[in-house]
């Protein structure tokens, strides 16, 4: 969007928030910039992200001298908006700060930002914001703060599609909604609060979609929340793509685990490698946490479809687990993960719960002593059933799970740590993770080099693998890292030259 207008005067309405990367582009601004009518050309569209300076990015929106600035906030960047909002509100007390999104829509639930401005908008935001933006243009002074947002049949919106710029389409993902709404309770999301799942009319959808191809979108995530819940909406979408693949297609879906008919497997086994990935919201599998938590899952069902996803399709598949739920112990969560792993998905995303507020979990937060950080993301620090240290050391195997298991650079080490299943995958895991931290006294900054060091170093000595065994799959590893240089010399201690940036973790599992 261009920051100034076509008579040379800067623009009234900045819609702005804070990506959490360059990479990722705001698609709630671009649905109320689409939705703004004949004062859209009273408006832009601004990004940054949270890595940001404060005090540069209050310039910045200063410069534009607008008179309403609007941000988008989420428990992931409500801390940095928060100094920005500081910084606006000390230099020009005046200016119309409207905030929106799930971190401010659940009211008396709010982050001490909602003090510091003028509006929230509560809830969905297209017609409702317009309204506000027209009386804050005329002078008036609505006398709600709080606004409940009005939602809208969902074609009567106009679509965000064609406000993608060529720098979005070239370096940035591209997100797109065929359905709003989930018709599932689990607690901890907020999703649950939604009625029902709600498609868009499929031609227009497809239409728009081939118009974002056309123009070069190679890169679409969907952020429905049940993808493969209508199957005949769903097949539709999955042959539009195979209609159009080309070599730098991919398709990201969030799929039901548990709802996988013959229709889309017919499809699905025709997508090439490198082009569709799954995220698959298992959670857990402890039944009774599931009934706890209002989570519909067939346990069974689930693990049969990522076997045959993992057998049968190139699909690569990231499943999530989380640790810390209501009546969840250290014990039942290994038992989740042990069943996870082996099904073999690509990637297993290890989350500690978050509490977001207006979720239904707040409702557990007094009988299992549920406690957590008053900052954000608001992670759970103890249970009734798990204590802080506990919590601690998951969060260490989670962040180095993704270092050496996630990431695809040790798929020939990795089984070295995990051995053959019969002495739980997790505690094995677990084990490297207490001597690694104990080692490094740090999860981060650990460099490629010092990666195969650790490895080396280690694996001998707690899973009793002769060296020859372990520098065997050290090479293979290596070779495949394309790493410049000997893996020996790096064993003694040579400088680390860097690695090739161009490998995707999802080719990196190939």
């Amino acid at each position: 969007m261009n920051n100034v207008m076509t008579d040379g005067s800067l623009t009234p309405i900045v819609l702005t928030t804070l990506n959490s990367r360059y990479i990722h582009s705001s698609f709630s601004l671009r649905y109320l910039y689409a939705n703004m009518g004949e004062i859209k050309q009273q408006a832009t569209i601004k990004e940054f992200t949270i890595h940001d300076r404060a005090i540069d990015m209050a310039e910045k929106l200063l410069a534009m001298n607008p008179k309403v600035v609007a941000f988008s906030v989420y428990i992931w960047n409500v801390v940095e908006i928060t100094a920005v909002v500081k910084l606006l509100k000390t230099i020009e007390p005046d200016l119309n700060i409207v905030l929106g999104g799930p971190e401010v829509s659940h009211i008396p639930d709010q982050p001490d930002v909602v003090d510091l401005v003028d509006y929230v908008i509560k809830g969905a935001g297209e017609s409702s914001f317009k309204v506000l933006c027209e009386q804050l243009l005329s002078g008036e002074t609505p006398k709600q703060k709080i606004i409940q947002g009005l939602p809208q049949a969902l074609e009567e919106l106009n679509m965000p599609y064609e406000y993608y710029d060529d720098e979005d389409l070239c370096n940035r993902i591209i997100y797109v909604e065929a359905s709003r709404g989930c018709p599932f309770k689990c607690e901890f999301c907020l999703s649950s609060l939604d009625k029902t799942s709600k498609t868009f009319t499929l031609d227009r959808f497809l239409k728009e979609m081939d118009r974002l191809y056309q123009k070069g979108a190679r890169n679409f995530k969907f952020i429905d929340r049940t993808f493969n819940l209508k199957v005949a909406h769903s097949t539709a979408i999955l042959q539009f793509f195979l209609d159009r693949l080309d070599a730098e297609l991919m398709v990201h879906f969030e799929v039901i685990p548990d709802r996988l008919p013959d229709a889309l497997k017919d499809l699905l086994v025709q997508f090439p490698v490198n082009s569709l990935q799954f995220e698959v919201g298992v959670q857990t599998f402890d039944p009774d946490i599931q009934s706890l938590i209002s989570r519909r899952q067939d346990n069974d069902q689930t693990k049969a479809n990522l076997l045959w996803l993992r057998e049968h399709t190139e699909a690569h598949i990231h499943a999530d687990l989380i640790f810390g739920l209501p009546g969840d112990t250290l014990v039942g969560f290994a038992e989740s993960f042990d069943q996870l792993y082996a099904l073999k998905p690509q990637e297993i995303q290890l989350g500690i719960l978050k509490r977001l507020r207006g979720a239904p979990i707040n409702r557990h937060t007094e009988i299992y002593q549920m406690v957590y950080s008053p900052a954000p993301p608001y992670t759970v620090l103890k249970t009734k059933d798990i204590t802080f240290e506990e919590l601690q050391r998951v969060g260490r195997f989670a962040r180095f799970w993704d270092v050496f298991g996630n990431q695809g650079r040790f798929r020939h080490s990795l089984p070295l740590i995990m051995g053959d299943g019969s002495g739980g995958a997790f505690n094995r895991f677990m084990q490297f993770t207490d001597v690694l931290f104990a080692t490094e006294q740090s999860t981060w900054k650990i460099s490629l080099k010092r990666q195969f060091e650790l490895l080396y170093l280690l694996l001998p000595k707690l899973f009793e693998c002769s060296e020859a065994c372990v520098l065997d799959a050290l090479q293979l590893d290596f070779n495949r890292s394309k790493q410049k240089g000997r893996l020996e010399n790096i064993l003694n201690k040579s400088p680390i030259s860097k690695i090739n940036q161009a490998n995707s973790r999802q080719k990196r599992h190939l």
